[in-house]
C-alpha cells in the first residue's frame, strides 16, 4: 500500500493509500467486495457525478452551502467528467444493493479533491456526507443515476445505431427490388417473393424495435432524486429535487423531471425491467435478421448462396479462400448476451424489498451492456456486412426455376390436387414444374408461360 493515511468513519479508523482521494467507507468497500474486478460502467459513474456536481450548484442557490465550497465540489466533478482520477473509484460491481458503497466512493472522492482545490485538506475539509451529500441519499441518486445512464445511452449509442440499421436495411429494399427469389417456410421451398420484400420486412422490423424502445424509455425520465432515505423526503429542501434536475435536464438535452411518485421510484425498478424487455426484443429481431442474412449467403456454392457477403477477413486458419459470416455471428452472440442480461434484469426487478430495490448495482450494469454491446456490434454489422452486401442473381434465377413451389400458381386452373400430383411428379423425374408441364402439355404454351412467371407471384 505504501505510504498511508488514517481516515474514520463510524465504524472506526481505516489506513488509505496517501494519494487516495477517497476515504475510510472506501477502503471498507475494497476489503468485502473483491469478486468481479469489474468496476462500475463509466456511464453510471459520471452520472452518480453530474448529479453530485448540479447538487451543490443548487444547495449554494438555495442558501444550503456555502458558494465557494458548492464551486469546488462542481469544479471536482467537472474533473472527474472529464476523465480525470479514474483510477479512484474501483469499488466492485457487486456490493451493497442500493449503490451506497459506490455513492460514498463519490462523496469521498469530491470530498478531499474539493478540499484541494479550496487548499482546505487540514483545516475545515469539506465533509462528504455533510456537503456533497447533502439533501441527497444512496437510496434516491443512485435510481436516478441509472436512469440518467441508461437514458443518455440509449439516445447517444443505441437509437442512432439502430437508425442506421433501418436506412441501410431501406436501400437494400430498394437496390434488390427487382431481384426475384425464391420464398422459404419451414425451412423448405415456397413461392416466390422478391429481396426487396424480404429486405422492407427487415426494415419494419428494425423500425418497430426502434419504436418499442423509444416509448418504453421515456419511463426513464423520471428520476427519484428528492426521495432521500425511503421517499419521504427527509432531510432535503423542498426545492432541491425539481431545481437540480432541471439542472441535469439542461445539461444532457433530456427531459428529465421528478417522479410523480416517490415511493414508487424508489421501492421498484419497473421501468428497467420494461426498457430491459425491449432491448430483448430487439435483439431477437436482429439475430433473426443476421441469422437470415448468413443463411442465405451459406455457400458459396454448396449452400443457399443467394446472397454475397463483403469479405472482411479470411474465414479459416486452414482452409484457404474461405470467407465466413463473422458480423452476423458477432451480432449474434451479442443478442444471446442482451436476452441473457434480460433474465438478469428481471430478477433484480424482484429485488424490491418494502422502501427500496436492492439489487441496483447489477441491473445498472447488466442494462448498460446490453445498450452499449448492441449499439457498438449493430453500427459495425450495419458498416461491414449490410452497407456491402450484394445479390447473386444468377442463383436467385437458378433457385426459383428449380422449386416445385411454383406449381402453386396453377391451383386456380388445374385444381390442387392435380397441382400436387405434378409436383411429385416433377420431383421424382428429376424435372422442373415448367418441363414437366411442357412435356405433358397439359396448358397452353402462352397460359403456361403466364401462370409460371415469378413475377406474376409477387
Amino acid at each position: 500500500m505504501g505510504q498511508t493515511r488514517t481516515e474514520k468513519d463510524s465504524l472506526g479508523s481505516m489506513q488509505v493509500p496517501d494519494t487516495a482521494l477517497y476515504a475510510a467507507q472506501t477502503a471498507r468497500a475494497l476489503i468485502n467486495f473483491p469478486i468481479s474486478g469489474r468496476p462500475l460502467p463509466a456511464a453510471l459513474l459520471n452520472a452518480l457525478v453530474l448529479i453530485k456536481q448540479q447538487a451543490a450548484l443548487t444547495n449554494a442557490e438555495l442558501e444550503q452551502l456555502d458558494p465557494p465550497r458548492a464551486e469546488a465540489i462542481a469544479a471536482a466533478a467537472a474533473e472527474v467528467l472529464d476523465g480525470q482520477h479514474a483510477e479512484q473509484f474501483p469499488l466492485d460491481i457487486y456490493q451493497t444493493g442500493s449503490g451506497t458503497s459506490s455513492n460514498m466512493n463519490v462523496n469521498e472522492v469530491l470530498a478531499r479533491r474539493a478540499s484541494q482545490l479550496l487548499g482546505l485538506e487540514n483545516d475545515r475539509p469539506l465533509h462528504p456526507n455533510d456537503e456533497v451529500n447533502l439533501g441527497q441519499s444512496s437510496n434516491d441518486v443512485f435510481p436516478s443515476a441509472i436512469h440518467i445512464a441508461c437514458a443518455r445511452q440509449l439516445q447517444e449509442l443505441l437509437l442512432p445505431a439502430i437508425q442506421q440499421c433501418e436506412e441501410l436495411l431501406r436501400r437494400k429494399s430498394t437496390e434488390f427490388s427487382e431481384v426475384m427469389k425464391i420464398g422459404r417456410t419451414h425451412l423448405q421451398d415456397a413461392t416466390p417473393v422478391t429481396f426487396g420484400q424480404i429486405f422492407g420486412g427487415y426494415a419494419r422490423q428494425v423500425q418497430l424495435a426502434q419504436e418499442r424502445l423509444s416509448a418504453g424509455s421515456s419511463a426513464l425520465y423520471e428520476l427519484a432524486l428528492g426521495g432521500t432515505a425511503v421517499g419521504t423526503g427527509l432531510n432535503t429542501h423542498p426545492e432541491f429535487a425539481p431545481r437540480t434536475i432541471a439542472r441535469i435536464a439542461r445539461l444532457t438535452r433530456l427531459p428529465f423531471r421528478e417522479a410523480a411518485n416517490h415511493f414508487e421510484a424508489q421501492s421498484a425498478r419497473d421501468a428497467l425491467v420494461a426498457v430491459s424487455g425491449s432491448l430483448k426484443a430487439c435483439a431477437v429481431g436482429l439475430s433473426k435478421i443476421a441469422n437470415d442474412i448468413r443463411l442465405l449467403a451459406s455457400g458459396p456454392r454448396c449452400g443457399i448462396g443467394e446472397l454475397i457477403l463483403p469479405a472482411v477477413q479470411p474465414g479459416s486458419s486452414i482452409m484457404p479462400g474461405k470467407v465466413n459470416p463473422v458480423m452476423s455471428e458477432s451480432l449474434i452472440q451479442v443478442c444471446a448476451r442482451v436476452i441473457g442480461n434480460d433474465a438478469c434484469i428481471t430478477l433484480g426487478g424482484l429485488g424490491g424489498y418494502f422502501e427500496l430495490n436492492t439489487m441496483m448495482p447489477l441491473m445498472a450494469a447488466s442494462m448498460l451492456e446490453s445498450i452499449e454491446l448492441l449499439g457498438r456490434a449493430l453500427t459495425l454489422f450495419s458498416e461491414r456486412c449490410l452497407a456491402g452486401l450484394q445479390v447473386n442473381r444468377q442463383r436467385c434465377e437458378e433457385l426459383l426455376e428449380q422449386s416445385l413451389a411454383l406449381v402453386t400458381a396453377l391451383v386456380p386452373a388445374i385444381g390442387y390436387d392435380r397441382a400436387a400430383e405434378l409436383a411429385k411428379q416433377a420431383h421424382a423425374a428429376g424435372k422442373t414444374i415448367r418441363e414437366l408441364l411442357l412435356t405433358e402439355k397439359l396448358l397452353p404454351a402462352e397460359e403456361l408461360e403466364r401462370l409460371l412467371d415469378p413475377r406474376q407471384m409477387v
